[in-house]
């Protein structure tokens, strides 16, 4: 039954509800803005804007959308967990209905026969006033005793009746309130589940409306960052191997610090997926043949008797300064490709040029599309190679071989130097193909340790094969650290894996912070990392796993209790820490030590 106390308490809480519900929507919070720098595509920005963007209108433009996005993300945890508890309550007042009503419907059933026997002992007790006559006993009895007896079991018989009718008439009553107040509580509870329900799509529509508009943001940073690290001279193709090591190993290139240093060293340069120019020159070298070498590459068919005469439509700039918009032949145009030195092996060009003859198809899906003259699509030049050098040999020598998946041409990626590994390009974070493939790149198809791949791997003769990255001039253009320099980075990462809320304060110290907030000093860190804080790293040590060619983990020493990190965090905040440019370029990394 339920109890007015019940009844009072369930009441309460229902306008509690509303009262949440109310404070769920006035705390969401928004970010708006519209600067060129997020508008604008990157290629319609010049170098002077890219750089301004970088260094003055992004942080001006993250600031703000950095510190409504953290309210966001906290409103967004509050709601969150407010949410789950209203729906537990709903669902524990739902039970507790759902009990009332198989109470009350037994109840129903109870006092259906209760009912019959009330409308019986009603007639009765009517018959019973009618009827009775006091004189009937004295009549009918042998003596006054009996007579008395009997008028005294009739009267008790009668009151029993009476007290049996006003409990079965109270039960009634309270069997039909307690009818109404579950009617009133279901539909109560109907109204609180119809608002949490809306407010809770309201809240999915805008939180999926500001993801978005946030990961259009992290696009553009993105790209920012992908313009801002050019500067280190990645080299994507073979033929213009630009910049290389910062600091090699031998001959070794000291810094203007005394003490133990460190310099971390990557395996290959981006993007590790598709022919490996290197690897390719390698494979030549070994004896094998240009469709040999594609096969180990691509998961694709080797197609023969292709079109030649299919039109390429090249139109934009290319890394020589030139502005292209002409028409070629698939054949004339491959002419004009400067992806592969000349100086290759026979084999290794033939292969770039049935790569880089499906990439163009692909790419203009058959020459209905263009393509751009720049290292974002193949690089070409409007002056053709000379007609009797190598290239122009394995060009004529391979017309018409395209690598095929579904009877068409792939988009046969490739680049200067993978590192000993190949991967898949779902494994970087693009869309997942059939012909991209993973694989350990050496001669005995696997590696066990760094010397492994030193020894075997088919682009080891890459000269930037291994190599650390980026460089202060103040320390003699290198990449190497001071034990304390890297204290700071593993400072930084340790706590942002304790609290992922202060990234946007861990950015390097000499560069403007580009989430517009303030970038904590070495101090600063150490402070709020607390006793487990390192003032310099005397030793460094990496795991790996060598069966797909990444670092797992960071085990660092010194002057704290030893640390291990895991890889991909430690590359991820190295690279946001570390000074000036030096990075952490690829999934694969080993620490140098002097």
């Amino acid at each position: 039954m339920l109890s007015k106390s019940k009844i009072l308490k369930f009441s309460i809480i229902v306008f509690g509800l509303f009262c949440t519900l109310f404070v769920l929507h006035t705390t969401v919070v928004f970010a708006v803005t519209a600067q060129d720098c997020l508008t604008k595509p990157l290629g319609d920005l010049s170098d002077g804007e890219q750089k301004w963007c970088i260094d003055v209108g992004l942080p001006q433009l993250s600031g703000p959308i950095a510190a409504a996005n953290e309210t966001n993300k906290q409103n967004l945890n509050t709601l969150q967990k407010q949410l789950s508890t209203l729906s537990a309550r709903i669902d524990l007042f739902m039970s507790q209905l759902q009990k009332d009503q198989v109470d009350i419907n037994s109840r129903e059933e109870s006092m259906a026969y209760t009912k019959v026997i009330f409308d019986q002992k009603a007639k009765d007790q009517y018959m019973f006033l009618r009827l009775y006559d006091p004189i009937t006993p004295f009549l009918f009895s042998d003596s006054a005793p009996q007579a008395f007896q009997e008028i005294s079991l009739r009267q008790k018989a009668a009151d029993a009746d009476r007290i049996a009718m006003d409990q079965y008439a109270t039960e009634l009553t309270q069997l039909k309130n307690d009818e109404d107040t579950l009617q009133k509580n279901k539909d109560a509870l109907a109204a609180v589940q119809k608002q949490v329900s809306s407010k809770a799509t309201f809240l999915a529509g805008q939180v999926a409306e500001a993801d978005a508009y946030l990961a259009t943001i992290s696009a553009k940073q993105e790209a920012f960052i992908a313009a801002k690290l050019a500067s280190l001279g990645l080299s994507r193709s073979a033929y213009n191997m630009n910049g290389g090591c910062s600091s090699d190993i031998n001959p070794y290139k000291a810094p203007n610090f005394g003490g133990t240093e460190f310099a971390f060293f990557t395996f290959g340069v981006p993007n590790r997926i598709g022919l490996d120019q290197y690897g390719a020159a390698g494979r030549a070298n070994a004896g094998q043949s240009a469709q040999d070498i594609l096969k180990a590459y691509y998961n694709a068919d080797y197609t023969t008797g292709v079109s030649q005469g299919t039109n390429i439509h090249v139109v934009g700039k290319n890394e020589y300064g030139e502005n292209i918009d002409t028409n070629w032949t698939i054949e004339e145009y491959l002419m004009h490709l400067y992806e592969m030195p000349a100086s290759f092996p026979t084999e290794a060009l033939k292969a770039q040029a049935i790569a880089a003859r499906s990439f163009a198809l692909a790419y203009t899906n058959n020459g209905s599309g263009s393509i751009c003259p720049s290292q974002q699509c193949q690089v070409v030049k409007t002056e053709a190679h000379d007609p009797n050098d190598a290239w122009s040999q394995a060009v004529r020598a391979t017309a018409g071989i395209v690598m095929t998946s579904g009877g068409q041409p792939i988009k046969a990626w490739f680049s200067a130097t993978h590192g000993g590994y190949e991967y898949t390009s779902a494994d970087i974070g693009w869309s997942s193909t059939a012909w991209t493939k993973r694989m350990v790149d050496t001669t005995n198809g696997s590696a066990g340790s760094f010397s492994d791949l030193m020894n075997n791997a088919y682009d080891k003769a890459s000269p930037v094969f291994y190599c650390d990255w980026g460089g202060r001039s103040s320390q003699n253009g290198t990449a190497w650290l001071s034990g304390t320099d890297l204290a700071d980075i593993v400072n930084a990462v340790l706590l942002a894996e304790r609290d992922g809320s202060t990234k946007s304060h861990l950015y390097q110290t000499d560069k403007p912070n580009p989430e517009g907030t303030d970038t904590w000093s070495s101090d600063q860190v150490k402070s709020n990392l607390g006793g487990s804080a390192f003032n310099t790293i005397t030793d460094v040590s990496v795991g790996v796993d060598f069966g797909t060619g990444r670092t797992t983990s960071v085990t660092v020493s010194g002057d704290a209790p030893s640390q291990t990190i895991n890889g991909d965090d430690f590359k991820s905040y190295f690279d946001l820490r570390a000074p000036s440019n030096i990075q952490i370029v690829g999934p694969l990394y080993n620490i140098e030590k002097r």
